[in-house]
């Protein structure tokens, strides 16, 4: 004889019940951002306006090229630890990104740098902090001249091709600090070239 199993049937209300539930949990889970949290993005949102508005102007003067722009052919430099790179445009953003993301990196006392990176988590302009010349020694190097490194850990990666208006990340620097890393995308003419990174202490 077949075994026949009986259910009680589940209520409208219980199933409407079961699923508020489930989706209300969905939603807390997710980190709200903080007054710190949203003061951060909105200097990361002025900062990469003001750097797209200089490329633009860079692209329209003929001085850059958007193929030159978006070039990840990196050329390594020699004898430098961690290794550092070179592309088409990294002398014309020292002299043009260096101004206002310094600028930035002074608006609040919880930020520790504020930098631009491609979609491969090349960094060819770092803060003039960590722009400071090399020595013979790797660990102040890593320390105090960051400029010109790819940074394609997890962290920089997820930044770096991240086109969501923004992303919230925790972030375990190479110095051995844990930081907040709130990244917006940086676009050049509707093209994705990479974001902006703001790291601070929350």
């Amino acid at each position: 004889m077949p075994l026949i199993l009986k259910f009680r049937p589940v209520s409208l209300f219980f199933f409407l019940f079961l699923s508020t539930v489930l989706f209300t949990s969905t939603g807390i889970a997710e980190e709200k951002l903080t007054p710190l949290d949203l003061q951060i993005k909105t200097l990361a949102e002025k900062c990469r306006d003001e750097l797209q508005h200089e490329l633009d102007a860079l692209l329209t003067s003929n001085k850059l090229t958007q193929a030159q722009l978006f070039d990840t052919f990196y050329i390594p430099i020699p004898n430098t630890s961690p290794q550092k790179y070179h592309t088409q445009y990294d002398k014309i953003t020292d002299d043009i990104f260096r101004i206002i993301l310094d600028k930035y990196l002074a608006a609040d006392r919880h930020i520790l740098f504020v930098v631009a990176v491609d979609r491969n988590g090349y960094l060819p302009t770092h803060n003039s902090k960590y722009s400071r010349p090399l020595t013979s020694d790797p660990d102040y190097n890593t320390k105090h001249n960051r400029t010109k490194r790819i940074f394609n850990d997890r962290t920089g990666l997820a930044a770096a091709r991240n086109t969501k208006p923004y992303l919230l990340q925790k972030y375990s620097r190479d110095t051995g600090e844990m930081l907040a890393d709130l990244s917006v995308p940086i676009k050049i003419r509707g093209k994705h070239w990479g974001a902006l990174r703001i790291g601070y202490r929350r």
